[in-house]
C-alpha cells in the first residue's frame, strides 16, 4: 500500500508486484471506487486489501482502465463480493464484453485467463466522473492497448496513467504484436500526458512518482528503438508473454511449457513474422535462453521455474 504526501485525501494506492496491476482505491464521504482489480489469481488478496481498506463501507464503483487481464482479473470476484457493485470500462470492448469473446478480450491470444463480469456502464473519453471529491477527466489512450483510457484529475494534476506511461517506459505494444501499427499511437498519448502536464502519476504497474519529464523522454527513447527495430520488440513482448505465465504457474516442465506455448496465437503469430527461419521450438529456446541470462528464469532438469 501507498500512503504518501504526494496524494491528495481519499486517495490510496494499493502498489503491486507482477501479475497484477496497481490498484487505486478512491474515497469520500458519499462513495468508494477501486480502479482496476489485479489478475485472477491475486483476487482473494485484492478483496482482503480492499475490505479492509474499506473497514465494513461497501465498495460502490469498479473501474477498468482497460481489458488486459492484469487490471480486470479480480472484476468478478469483487462483483460477487459487492452484489451492488456498479462496474464502468471503456466501450472498445463493451460488446466483447457482453457476450464474452475471449479472443476479441485477447485472453485467448495471449494464453491468460480473466474470469468472466458484468459491467453497468462506459469510460467514455472526453466525460469526467466525480470520485474522492475530484473530478477526473477520461482520456483516450491507444497504443499498449487500443482501448485504453488514462484518467486525469486536474485540480490535483494527478494522473492515473495505467500503461501508457511508466516511471521506466510504457507497456508492451500489443497490437503491434498482432501486426497492427500501433506505435504512433504510443507517441501520440506520450505526447497527451506531456500536454496534460500532470504534477504526480500513478502507473499501472511500479510506485508513484513525480519526475514526469525523465519519464516521457526515457518512454519516447524506448519507442524510437522499438520503431527503429521491430523485432527488438516483439522479442520484448514474447519473453513478457513468457515471463508472465511462469509468474502465475511458479514452475513447470519444459513439455508442458512447449504445449501451452504452442497452444498460444501470439507466439506462433510472433514466430511466423520475427523467427528468422528458425522453427518453433528453437525459437522458444532462444527466447528462454534469453530470459535465463537476465536471471528471469532458471532451467533446471527439462524445469522451468520462474526467478
Amino acid at each position: 500500500m501507498t500512503h504518501t504526501r504526494l496524494l491528495p485525501p481519499g486517495v490510496t494506492v494499493f502498489e503491486r508486484g507482477w501479475l497484477s496491476a496497481n490498484n487505486i482505491l478512491l474515497q469520500d464521504a458519499h462513495s468508494a471506487t477501486l480502479v482496476d482489480s489485479g489478475y485472477v489469481t491475486h483476487q482473494e488478496q485484492t478483496l482482503a486489501l480492499v475490505t479492509q481498506a474499506l473497514q465494513g463501507h461497501p465498495l460502490d464503483q469498479l473501474v477498468n482502465t482497460h481489458l488486459h487481464s492484469d487490471h480486470c482479473g479480480g472484476n468478478q470476484a469483487l462483483q460477487a463480493h459487492y452484489p451492488a457493485l456498479s462496474t464502468w470500462i471503456p466501450p472498445g470492448l463493451a460488446d466483447a464484453v457482453q457476450g464474452w469473446n475471449e479472443d476479441a478480450l485477447s485472453y485467448q491470444p495471449t494464453g491468460q485467463n480473466c474470469p468472466p463480469f458484468r459491467f453497468t456502464g462506459l469510460l467514455q473519453p472526453g466525460c469526467t466522473h466525480h470520485w474522492a471529491d475530484m473530478d477526473w477527466e477520461v482520456h483516450a489512450a491507444p497504443g499498449h492497448d487500443p482501448h485504453s483510457v488514462i484518467l486525469f484529475a486536474p485540480a490535483h494534476r494527478l494522473l492515473m496513467s495505467a500503461d501508457a506511461l511508466w516511471q521506466n517506459g510504457f507497456g508492451v505494444v500489443f497490437p503491434e504484436l498482432a501486426g497492427v501499427a500501433a506505435f504512433d499511437e504510443v507517441g501520440q498519448t506520450l505526447d497527451l500526458i506531456e500536454r496534460l502536464n500532470p504534477a504526480t502519476i500513478i502507473p499501472g504497474h511500479g510506485a508513484v512518482f513525480t519526475e514526469v519529464a525523465p519519464a516521457l523522454a526515457l518512454a519516447r527513447q524506448k519507442l524510437e528503438g522499438f520503431a527503429r527495430q521491430p523485432e527488438r520488440h516483439a522479442r520484448y513482448g514474447t519473453k513478457v508473454l513468457i515471463k508472465f505465465k511462469l509468474l502465475e504457474w511458479g514452475q513447470i516442465s519444459k513439455v508442458e511449457f512447449n504445449e501451452w506455448a504452442l497452444s498460444v496465437p501470439y507466439m506462433k503469430e510472433l514466430h511466423q513474422r520475427f523467427g528468422q527461419g528458425h522453427s518453433l521450438n528453437a525459437w522458444l529456446d532462444m527466447m528462454l535462453d534469453e530470459l535465463a541470462r537476465s536471471g528471469a528464469v532458471q532451467m533446471q532438469n527439462n524445469m522451468l521455474f520462474d526467478a
